[in-house]
């Protein structure tokens, strides 16, 4: 109840003061609605979002170019170096020869042989290339067809044990010696060691020489012969 401004009471009626409470109440919620419910951005968002072209784009993977070749040892200069029996590139060698024994398949015995290009260093011949080809790589092919037709019908079987190189006689050739221009270790007397039938075997190698401190077959056969054959040497 209030009073006039000459200390009459003032009488209000109750439910004119609750419908003012209750204006007031609605005004003040309406004017903090804001804080109760955050703002939301009415632009809608595109189905597909733009990604920078540069973002899409993926880089194939290019793989590294391979290493070059190994050169050809045949066109180094000659080293004093002994070869080793024991070392992997001369077994290597000489199961690839063995390979292409059991098989009579002689390309894979080819890198065995004495390199041409080593050959044309040695030779103070005329034409070196030439009796490479014609006479040391031709006796070559048929001293391995030989040998596999040794091992008769079941050469497949042969099983190569081990091959022996008596080191100790290898000799030191000089120029001048079997008309050589330049030097080369020499051995004779190498064996290939093999089982066949329950029976251990061999045949030999009648020389090999060096080239930068490696072993390679240059006579499978005799170096010397009648005819232009194969021939197993000193089998046993």
């Amino acid at each position: 109840m209030g009073t006039s401004g000459r200390g009459t009471p003032i009488r209000r009626h109750p439910r004119t003061a609750r419908s003012t409470l209750v204006a007031l109440l609605a005004a003040t919620l309406l004017s903090g609605c804001g804080s109760f419910y955050p703002r939301t951005n009415t632009q809608p968002l595109p189905a597909n979002p733009v990604v920078p072209v540069t973002a899409r784009i993926r880089h194939p993977y290019i793989p590294p170019p391979p290493p070059p070749p190994p050169p050809d040892p045949g066109t180094l200069p000659q080293t004093t170096v002994l070869p080793r029996s024991d070392d992997p590139a001369f077994q290597a060698g000489a199961l690839a020869l063995w390979r292409s024994i059991v098989t009579g398949d002689v390309s894979a015995a080819q890198s065995f042989f004495f390199p041409e290009t080593a050959y044309v260093q040695v030779k103070g011949i005329w034409n070196p290339q030439e009796d490479y080809q014609d006479r040391l790589i031709t006796w070559y092919d048929l001293d391995i067809r030989a040998a596999h037709d040794h091992l008769g019908a079941d050469a497949a079987a042969a099983q190569l044990l081990g091959v022996q190189v008596p080191t100790e006689q290898a000799e030191w050739i000089e120029p001048g010696v079997e008309y050589n221009k330049g030097s080369y270790y020499r051995v004779y007397g190498t064996r290939l060691a093999y089982r066949l039938d329950g029976q251990t075997h061999s045949i030999g190698i009648f020389s090999l020489i060096s080239w930068r401190g490696e072993w390679y077959v240059v006579h499978l056969g005799p170096s010397t012969r009648p005819a232009t054959e194969g021939i197993v040497f000193d089998p046993a």
